[in-house]
């Protein structure tokens, strides 16, 4: 058998899932190797899980749940573990994120971290740093799941329509990133408008920001800075960031009319290339 790391359960959360799924496995008698025959993963990474050297997926735990019959622990442990491996500055925001019930976002040069796919959010956070990389990747999709809770926030998304344009990851990765946008055009719980160069000045010139909303609770608006966020519930900086929100999203063209803007965009400067003879250009 593998050698395996004692780990302490009350280090971190990536800990307590490792300590967790040896003791599962050991409880039901399998070695790494059968766990990860079993649940189709190989056992080099079932033991890199267990020592807290790689991070576990969502797909994982479900598979090692069933395999296990562990009630859905690791499943519920992972999303814990995932908010943990977030830059520590950026935590209090997924939490936000997974308490509110109304998120409303405006951004100006890139597409919000909830609304991006897999290979956009490799291009942004591999920009100047590409160490972690899939891990990274993994943490900031992970957000994502918020919206497959039983009672799911509603999110407005107003971006800008320099986000639409301003090409990150090359053509496909827009194209791919347009078209995840465009599939939520009929859920009524993922808004997205877009706002105009058009428009010209506008209520958001002063930098991206997002408002959260929650039952009981007073909302919190949130700023971010290089390597820094700004949560903050004081009562005159959400009124004047409700009130910009409510402007932008006057001055942003409808659901129905962003993404005709965002199909057309994404036609016309991220659409297959061709040659002369009408062939695929590589």
């Amino acid at each position: 058998m593998t050698h395996i790391n004692v780990l302490d359960p009350g280090a971190s959360p990536l800990d307590y899932y490792g300590f967790e799924l040896r003791r599962h496995r050991e409880a039901a008698e399998l070695t790494q190797k059968q766990l990860g025959d079993i649940v189709n993963y190989t056992g080099s990474l079932v033991g890199q899980i267990e020592t807290a050297r790689k991070l576990p997926t969502q797909e994982f735990s479900e598979r090692v749940d069933a395999a296990l019959g562990t009630g859905g622990l690791l499943s519920r442990l992972v999303a814990l573990v995932m908010r943990s491996q977030l830059p520590a500055w950026f935590q209090q925001v997924a939490e936000l994120e997974a308490r509110a019930v109304e998120i409303c976002t405006f951004h100006t040069h890139s597409v919000h971290g909830l609304l991006q796919t897999e290979a956009y959010a490799r291009a942004v956070l591999g920009t100047l740093d590409r160490s972690d990389l899939d891990d990274r990747t993994t943490v900031r999709l992970a957000r994502q799941r918020i919206f497959e809770k039983n009672e799911p926030p509603v999110l407005w998304a107003v971006i800008s329509e320099a986000a639409l344009r301003q090409e990150i990851g090359g053509r496909e990765t827009m194209r791919g990133q347009l078209a995840h946008l465009l599939a939520f055009e009929h859920n009524p719980r993922i808004n997205i408008q877009v706002l105009p160069f058009s428009v010209g000045a506008h209520a958001g010139l002063t930098g991206s920001f997002t408002l959260f909303r929650f039952t009981g609770d007073p909302a919190i608006v949130y700023t971010e800075h290089y390597g820094s966020g700004h949560p903050t519930a004081n009562p005159d900086t959400v009124k004047d960031c409700s009130l910009r929100y409510d402007h932008l999203q006057a001055a942003a063209l409808s659901i129905r009319d962003s993404a005709e803007l965002i199909r057309r965009v994404m036609e016309e400067r991220y659409g297959e290339q061709r040659d002369a003879d009408g062939d695929p250009v590589a």
